[in-house]
């Protein structure tokens, strides 16, 4: 049986924001992510993907711990890591690591790759004795030649940037990694050999990956399941070939609807989204994906639907399928 490896449950991330009353709380709160809850099991990928702004960053970050969560809880091998303390956080960094969207800010542009990755190695008190020969390893793992920890930065093409930023979260034997968007800033030829480079690590050292996307077709390569957010909640969350091939939530057949197809003369129907896009500061009493659906009924506008399993290991929140 399929250990769970993170848990998910009722997690919120709230910003205050704007002005604050006399007694200095805060007037408007920014609901970044709002009650999220899911599982991902070992050695699975599970893919996160939505429209910029819908915070699915947000909660990655609240996962790995880098910001806490307003409220929720966050159990990683059955340790309730929301809980941790400093001590406990850098313990469970060599566990939990993660790759961030842009390569090219996330490494220290004064320091060459090697200095980069003795200092993490440093840090977590491994591999003495045999530094070289783990980052060199690493470095081969991800298709990059030895002489690449002599260099800095800026000396690299934004795939191998990104292949760098892989190999410095494989350094710490990780079990989980979060991939925010790695691959959005790179040429698209770029992008099929970073997702074909994590495909393999995964298989190769039995990861756990929590992948972040806005395009569909990528989540599609990599993902085992697919969790589809909108305004700071879950709307739709199935296998991936359940939910490529029966797309029940109206916004999610709008997500699909924008992947281009390679064929000119192909045909099918255009879902355009209309309406405005609520505000996450002033969010509106019903479902949040009220004002732009097509299918929109009165109930829709009074309350907000629930993520419910529609069939087995499909949810949707969605008054379509009560």
């Amino acid at each position: 049986m399929t250990k769970t490896l993170l848990q998910v449950k009722n997690v919120k991330k709230h910003f205050p924001t704007g002005k604050r009353n006399l007694l200095g709380k805060h007037l408007q709160v920014l609901k970044a992510v709002d009650d999220v809850s899911f599982s991902i099991q070992e050695g699975e990928v599970f893919g996160l993907v939505g429209e910029s702004g819908c915070g699915k960053s947000t909660l990655g970050r609240c996962i790995t711990r880098i910001v806490s969560p307003t409220e929720g809880q966050v159990i990683f091998n059955d340790e309730d890591i929301t809980q941790a303390d400093s001590k406990r956080l850098k313990t469970l960094r060599r566990q939990v690591q993660m790759v961030f969207q842009n390569p090219h800010s996330s490494l220290n542009p004064r320091m060459t790759i090697k200095q980069t990755f003795m200092e993490i190695l440093k840090v977590h008190g491994l591999a003495k004795g045999r530094e070289m020969e783990r980052m060199i390893d690493l470095l081969e793992k991800v298709g990059l030649p030895k002489d690449a920890l002599d260099r800095h930065p800026h000396e690299f093409s934004g795939g191998q940037l990104q292949r760098i930023a892989i190999a410095r979260a494989l350094l710490v034997e990780p079990e989980f990694i979060m991939a925010d968007e790695p691959v959005s800033a790179l040429d698209v030829s770029v992008q099929a050999q970073i997702l074909n480079l994590l495909v393999q690590l995964k298989e190769e050292l039995s990861l756990t990956i929590l992948f972040v996307a806005h395009d569909l077709s990528v989540v599609e390569h990599i993902s085992d399941r697919v969790g589809v957010m909108y305004l700071g909640q879950i709307v739709e969350m199935a296998d991936v070939e359940e939910l490529y091939q029966n797309t029940l939530h109206p916004y999610t057949k709008a997500l699909m609807a924008a992947i281009p197809i390679p064929n000119p003369k192909a045909k099918r129907e255009e879902l355009i989204l209309e309406g405005d896009l609520p505000s996450p500061i002033n969010l509106p009493i019903g479902c949040r994906f009220a004002s732009r659906c097509r299918d929109c009924m009165a109930v829709c506008t009074q309350e907000n639907p629930t993520l419910k399993e529609v069939k087995p290991g499909h949810y949707v929140a969605c008054h379509l399928y009560s």
